[in-house]
């Protein structure tokens, strides 16, 4: 599974307990669990996310050194 493959099917996790979430808000009942998992796929999130990031800026450096 590539980075980007992960990364959706993180997100599409998220979306389904934020619809849990908002369910269990709505009914007055308690979230204690889902909210733990969200934050859980949310820090998995922007570990990947960061890494990319990185690479990205220090990759873009690199090659702007070279014609300078």
């Amino acid at each position: 599974m590539s980075q980007a493959q992960y990364l959706k099917m993180l997100e599409r996790e998220i979306q389904k307990i934020n619809k849990k979430i908002d369910l269990k808000i709505l009914q007055g009942e308690k979230y204690f669990k889902e909210a733990r998992d969200h934050k859980l796929l949310l820090k998995k999130v922007r570990y990947h996310s960061k890494k990319s990031f990185f690479s990205r800026l220090f990759g873009s450096l690199n090659s702007s050194r070279r014609y300078a």
